[in-house]
């Protein structure tokens, strides 16, 4: 039997519908699920499918509507709620770290707060300071939340289905350019468990960790690497809190060389985490050579030019990684990753 392929935003829609069907009490809101263009096409048809109690429009409150999913999980329900840009997640930090993140411990483990904040992230057209962040390494810091950021269609689905089930708030985090990703998906049901990362290629010469769409900037410059002779493997994080450094540890350890490659600046970020676990982890006894990549130390920029400098793409993945293993600088042309996946806008 053939395997179904469908893409990445079709996936997070199919766990979506099928989790509301299966469990009345799962609810999705927020701003556009009930536009023709449904959030990447996450929420099409849930509205007609399921009525307006169920899939909603909000107005522009991102702290009141915070509140309002803190409040259906008190009461027993499972909200999704969705920010068409993580950027305005900032708006509902209170509710988010204050409250939905610390209420289980603060009463005694008598309440739990079932919520799934979608959080969408990464460049596009030129969306620059307010519009591009990726904010994910704030949530990492803090206890009480669980975040989350798959690379494939697969593990997206399977991921969504557990956030929804998982009795913490979950962060999910989302690159707008990945909703066109295609790749196999089984129809039925099924959960990817967090907290443990996904190899995607075996490799013996160095050891690419991805997170989120980096993911596909590493299998991309695995490629051209590849061309120079170089054998690089590839690790998606998947889940970021809880962080699998095991996972990455034992690749490194076999390869004797890691580039964490984040969707956010390093300072302080998911990459500087994995290299301190990795650190640790190692010691004296075993050298391993760790290097990180990120956003540039600057403001996310809007000019086309200065963003394709900005984030890391394939080719500087690819020099960076030669540079590691050979000892030597190599150059690719850059080739937007854009152009590969047909993107179509902002919602």
């Amino acid at each position: 039997m053939s395997e179904r392929i469908i893409t990445y935003g079709e996936a997070i829609r199919e766990a979506t519908e099928q989790e509301m069907a299966r469990d009345s009490g799962v609810v999705v809101f927020g701003i556009g699920a009930d536009d023709p263009k449904a959030i990447f096409g996450t929420t099409q048809g849930l509205l007609q499918k399921f009525g307006p109690q169920r899939c909603f429009d909000t107005p522009l409150a991102e702290d009141c509507m915070t509140g309002v999913a803190i409040g259906m999980a008190l009461a027993g329900m499972r909200p999704i709620n969705c920010h068409i840009r993580m950027d305005f997640m900032m708006l509902a930090m209170n509710q988010i770290v204050n409250i939905a993140a610390k209420a289980h411990y603060m009463y005694g483990e008598q309440v739990s707060i079932p919520i799934v904040v979608r959080g969408i992230i990464g460049r596009s057209w030129g969306q620059g300071a307010q519009h591009s962040q990726a904010l994910h390494a704030l949530f990492m810091h803090t206890p009480g939340l669980k975040v989350i950021a798959p690379a494939t269609p697969y593990d997206v689905k399977g991921a969504l289905v557990q956030a929804i089930r998982d009795p913490d708030p979950v962060i999910f985090i989302e690159q707008r350019m990945l909703h066109y990703q295609k790749g196999p998906v089984p129809e039925e049901l099924y959960t990817v468990p967090f907290g443990k990362a996904r190899v995607l290629a075996e490799g013996k010469d160095i050891t690419l960790v991805g997170i989120s769409w980096t993911t596909v900037e590493c299998l991309r410059a695995r490629a051209l690497l590849k061309e120079a002779g170089i054998d690089a493997a590839v690790v998606d994080t998947l889940s970021l809190s809880p962080l699998d450094d095991a996972t990455m540890a034992e690749s490194a350890a076999r390869t004797g060389r890691l580039l964490a490659v984040d969707n956010g600046w390093t300072m302080c970020g998911a990459s500087a985490e994995i290299l301190a676990r990795l650190v640790e982890r190692f010691g004296p006894a075993k050298p391993v050579h760790l290097r990180r990549m990120g956003f540039a130390p600057t403001i996310c920029p809007a000019t086309k030019n200065l963003e394709n400098e900005f984030y890391p793409d394939a080719s500087k993945i690819a020099a960076a990684a030669h540079e590691m293993v050979r000892g030597t600088k190599r150059t690719w042309p850059f080739k937007d990753a854009q152009e590969i996946i047909n993107f179509r806008g902002p919602f």
